[in-house]
């Protein structure tokens, strides 16, 4: 790969921080609580998307008639519940972070998560001031798969998405990426390794990839 790199947007949930890991645990007592039980194409309908879009799919998939406020709420204590135990960087994200950083590349965030949510994890690491940019949920007026957000990425970081290096876990965010015309890196974990990277310009086994490195090299 020889396109040229002007800036580098990281998405946050399975990418950066293992929060998938978290969701998983959290998903599964809150439907246990319900006597249903979270299949695993739920889950996977549900991995890239904003909140509100995550859990329509999954009330309308395993029949849950309940107000999804209420569920979010109920959702979002228990996965707090979980975060000292649970929540951990992905292996290679700080060594990764410090790569582009001797590039001298400007660096964003691009999540479908809420920007509260997103403040409070990163701040966790000391990761939030790292960023030039961060874009969240309330920042879009249409989640992941659709190319919003990267736009929006792009014409923030004052360059071209196509000199834009993205990194994403989820099919949903690849082809967001994908249609905002970034170039794009795909860094799949063990909740969205059977979905469709076909969009990818890249796909890798982690932020350790050698492929990676040599890209930022």
């Amino acid at each position: 790969m020889t396109t040229p790199i002007d800036a580098v947007v990281f998405d946050l949930d399975g990418l950066m921080l293992n929060t998938e890991d978290v969701f998983e645990l959290a998903g599964q007592e809150l439907v246990q609580r319900r006597g249903r039980e979270m299949t695993r194409e739920c889950h996977h309908r549900m991995l890239g998307r904003r909140p509100l879009e995550a859990f329509e799919i999954m009330c309308e998939m395993l029949e849950i008639d309940e107000p999804i406020d209420d569920l979010l709420a109920e959702s979002r204590a228990i996965f707090d519940g979980l975060l000292d135990d649970v929540l951990a960087p992905m292996p290679g994200l700080f060594e990764l972070l410090e790569r582009v950083d001797r590039r001298e590349l400007p660096k964003a965030v691009a999540t479908s998560s809420p920007r509260q949510y997103m403040t409070r994890l990163l701040e966790r690491f000391d990761l939030l001031s790292q960023f030039d940019l961060t874009l969240a949920a309330e920042d879009v007026s249409v989640g992941k798969p659709h190319p919003e957000i990267y736009i929006n990425a792009a014409r923030q970081l004052k360059i071209s998405a196509a000199r834009m290096l993205v990194l994403e876990d989820s099919e949903a965010g690849t082809r967001s990426a994908a249609a905002a015309g970034a170039v794009i890196v795909s860094v799949p974990n063990r909740h969205t390794r059977d979905q469709n990277f076909s969009a990818a310009t890249l796909v890798v086994e982690s932020l350790e990839d050698a492929r990676l490195v040599a890209l930022l090299s």
